[in-house]
């Protein structure tokens, strides 16, 4: 059943447009994945659907009492307030509620009496269901590594702030989740249970996402934006590329044969028509149809081809390098850095991986040890954060500042104008204010000025953030071939797959681990050595339950009385709770009793555990 229906749907931005004319639908139960180079109008189109965008035309229905839940690039948070509270958002009465709650508890730690406002509250707790929903948020705040719901927002990293957004996104139950990268600052743990999370989820998603793992489990569907069309194909991101590579193969076919045909009408026009006839009309006309059809010239595709600097024996050694801030990120690390070395580094945030980048390019020094550099070595940094733009000036200005012209790796020499053509950034772009560029184009751009500085190192930060996938397919493949050594901090698996052959893994408190092998490899082996670990523990307790003494005599007096023990204990907790529903208003009995029947539940507790001993070693 069609939950939401867009109709001829159009978006200008400046002289362009984004989407033209397009037409979908969205189901119950659709998982929807947006794909498309960046500047395509993919999070316009999203906020177009929430209408946080007007459309210059077209119109979108939804389906009535449709709950709409939408998780934006940059979440706006009230830094004032708790996390609970931005989690919460919207619910002003269940925020209020367990706010209570907590004022009574604390009253009833210093013995007050609050009998009246705690059965009340108790009420209110029930009768909105905020039990459950104090649980849910705990729990997914806990998987999401934010153990303190009463933190305040502007006490908590960026990352963590992106993590308290998703469980407001979550958290909210909706008949139409729409994410806007949700990978984005997140580690590889994270990511895979917000793979599972979706997968459970009822209701229809929509998202954009470069993480094409991600895209490959959770979608069933692909959404792709090409030059203003809008492309739909059924299946996960694997069956898109199958699809896609079908298409590609029938355009090809579809293309000569034009073309041959294009080539006829071509000899037939050289040799001097005269359109004086209807049927020599009719071939002048449909010469001209097939010129404008027929692609003359190779559909513009990114193409990253730029000749590096050549490369001493000397490369970067690291002896003995140590970091600290507020804790120890790198302690005593030893690596020399091989010349066609291909490093991915991967971990918590926070734990000082873009902290190592900073070490290798010279931009921070160790607090001990040394980072001895070779003279030939010219370092490509492609930095995550801070990036600097003057956006009032033009695209092509902003490479010119680089480069008027940069050699190819093939001995061709291009322009400035040609390099940002291969990037694509068309005519019209280039002569755009950096300012107009997406944020996703500016990224590229800046791709684009370190590459054309040739170098010969190349030190990735966070490239998958926000390149879309395209870019990074090319990226990629340039790594491929680049004759340098490449060192490149990734959430993206399928990123750390494709251009890694080691791993820096870092655990936390300085201690940094070398792993040969891609992501993959690695948490394999995690997963076999956990797997042995837990093996040989169950070999120990076999051996140890093995060797266990038969009863004692004292231990089968136990085992034969302690049923009877049990049994007066719940009794007793029975008559407690009874007690407790007739207690009526005297508070002071009633936190008496609640302190008795905890007490005596862990008693319980504690021979119901003597029980099993007993009767497993009896069995013996």
């Amino acid at each position: 059943m069609n939950i939401l229906t867009a109709e001829h749907l159009s978006k200008r931005y400046t002289e362009q447009y984004l989407f033209e004319d397009i037409t979908f639908g969205i189901h119950e139960g659709d998982r929807i994945g947006l794909i498309g180079v960046n500047g395509t109008g993919k999070s316009t189109l999203l906020k177009c659907l929430i209408g946080q965008e007007e459309l210059d035309q077209g119109k979108i229905t939804m389906r009535r009492n449709l709950v709409v839940k939408y998780l934006p690039q940059n979440p706006i948070y009230d830094e004032d307030s708790s996390v609970l509270d931005n989690v919460l958002k919207g619910n002003h009465e269940k925020i209020k509620i367990l706010r209570d709650y907590e004022t009574i508890l604390e009253k009833l730690n210093h013995s007050e009496d609050v009998s009246k406002e705690y059965q009340t509250i108790m009420d209110k707790m029930d009768r909105e269901n905020v039990w459950s929903i104090e649980s849910e948020v705990k729990g997914i705040l806990k998987k999401l590594g934010i153990p303190n719901i009463h933190a305040k927002m502007s006490i908590l990293s960026g990352g963590q702030k992106r993590r308290v957004a998703i469980a407001e996104a979550l958290i909210h139950e909706s008949d139409l989740l729409i994410l806007d990268e949700p990978t984005n600052h997140i580690d590889n743990d994270i990511i895979e249970w917000l793979e599972e999370m979706l997968k459970k989820r009822k209701g229809a998603l929509l998202m954009i996402t470069h993480d094409r793992y991600f895209l490959d489990r959770v979608t069933d569907k692909i959404f792709e934006i090409e030059k203003g069309s809008l492309h739909v194909y059924q299946g996960n991101y694997s069956k898109y590329l199958d699809d896609k590579a079908q298409q590609m193969i029938d355009e090809n076919a579809r293309q000569r044969k034009l073309k041959a045909l294009y080539n006829t009408e071509l000899e037939w026009i050289k040799r001097g028509c005269r359109a004086r006839t209807t049927k020599q009309k009719f071939r002048v006309n449909r010469f001209d149809d097939l010129k404008n059809a027929v692609k003359t010239e190779s559909e513009a595709e990114m193409n990253i081809d730029v000749a590096t600097t050549r490369m001493g024996k000397k490369i970067i050694e690291m002896k003995d390098i140590s970091k600290s801030f507020d804790m120890p990120l790198i302690k005593d690390f030893e690596y020399t850095l091989l010349r066609n070395d291909r490093i991915g580094i991967i971990g918590p945030n926070g734990i000082g991986k873009s902290t190592f980048l900073k070490l290798v390019s010279g931009d921070l020094l160790p607090d001990t040890g040394s980072v001895d550099t070779g003279v030939t070595v010219k370092i490509g940094y492609y930095k995550q954060e801070n990036l600097i733009f003057n956006e009032d000036i033009r695209v092509i200005d902003y490479i010119k500042d680089t480069a008027e012209y940069v050699h190819t790796s093939g001995g061709e020499t291009l322009s400035a104008s040609q390099m940002l053509e291969t990037f694509l950034f068309d005519s019209v772009k280039q002569y755009a204010l950096i300012s107009k560029l997406s944020g996703g184009e500016r990224r590229r751009l800046y791709l684009l000025k370190i590459l054309m500085e040739s170098p010969n190192i190349l030190l990735l930060d966070e490239p998958t953030n926000d390149l879309d996938i395209k870019t990074l397919s090319i990226l990629e493949d340039y790594i491929d071939v680049f004759p340098g050594a490449v060192i490149a901090v990734s959430h993206d698996r399928y990123f750390l797959d494709k251009i890694s052959e080691k791993l820096f893994v870092f655990k936390g408190q300085g201690d940094v681990e070398v792993h040969p092998g891609n992501y993959t490899t690695y948490t394999e082996n995690k997963h076999r050595f956990v797997k042995e670990v837990e093996d040989k523990v169950e070999v120990k307790e076999v051996k140890k339950t093995a060797n266990k003494k038969k009863l004692t005599y004292s231990e089968k007096l136990e085992l034969e009385s302690i049923d009877e023990v049990i049994e007066n204990l719940e009794t007793k907790i029975m008559s407690v709770e009874e007690e407790m529903e007739t207690s009526g208003s005297d508070f002071v009995k009633l936190q008496n009793l609640m302190k008795e029947k905890e007490d005596l539940e862990s008693e319980l507790q504690e021979k119901y555990d003597r029980w099993a001993y007993l009767n497993e070693k009896a069995e013996e």
